[in-house]
């Protein structure tokens, strides 16, 4: 699914289960040594995704561990993400000579519990909810949401390298055309002479999640 959101020069791969014997490096080993197993293939198969993807742009396979806010270390000259919920796993890369930045994220297509919806999210979007669920019901549309956020984070941090809150973007969601646009409502940086005041990104819901991606070509 992820293919149909990122196109080359970003490099993506997705599954839908957790293959047998993925092999982690020793340092990756040692960061989920006291994970359970849930954890454990979580990560496992996320950096199996990573790894593939990675090998499609030519790199050697090399260790992805989390860095200081849990966001995987990519090698140099390369951008990235990765996502996992049940039953599906997903990672894309792009060398950033030709890809600026890169986020991806994956929810299952149900609404969220109760509260998330209000805790994330800001009045214009708790405004737009009602006609987006007024133009079908076969998108949890609260969740999507969510998902466009997390999108967002990522393809924020490892340019801004500071916190983004869900508070601090605003996403409008076209229902029509899978894509979304965020604004970010706090004193956007400057980075590398570009003011970073927002994104573009793209969606799709199908078997069952939710997906999202932002690719911004390099500058």
């Amino acid at each position: 699914m992820i293919r149909d959101l990122l196109a080359p020069p970003v490099a993506a791969v997705d599954l839908f289960d957790d293959p047998d014997g993925v092999m982690l490096f020793p340092e990756e080993e040692e960061h989920i040594a006291r994970a359970v197993d849930k954890r454990r293939k979580e990560f496992t198969t996320g950096r199996h995704c990573a790894r593939t993807a990675l090998a499609e742009l030519g790199f050697p396979p090399v260790p992805l561990l989390p860095g200081p806010k849990r966001e995987p270390t990519w090698p140099e000259g390369v951008v990235g993400s990765i996502t996992h919920c049940k039953g599906y796993r997903a990672a894309a890369a792009g060398r950033k000579s030709e890809v600026w930045t890169v986020g991806i994220d994956a929810e299952p297509n149900e609404p969220t519990p109760d509260g998330v919806l209000e805790a994330i999210a800001v009045p214009g979007e708790l405004a737009r909810m009602g006609d987006l669920r007024a133009s079908g019901d076969k998108v949890a549309w609260d969740r999507l949401l969510f998902s466009a956020k997390e999108t967002v984070y990522k393809a924020w941090f490892p340019l801004a390298r500071t916190w983004l809150g869900f508070e601090d973007a605003e996403v409008t969601i076209n229902p029509d055309d899978g894509t979304f646009t965020a604004r970010i409502l706090i004193e956007p940086p400057v980075v590398d002479g570009v003011v970073l005041d927002g994104f573009t990104g793209r969606w799709l819901a199908r078997e069952g999640f939710v997906v999202t991606a932002i690719a911004v070509p390099a500058r």
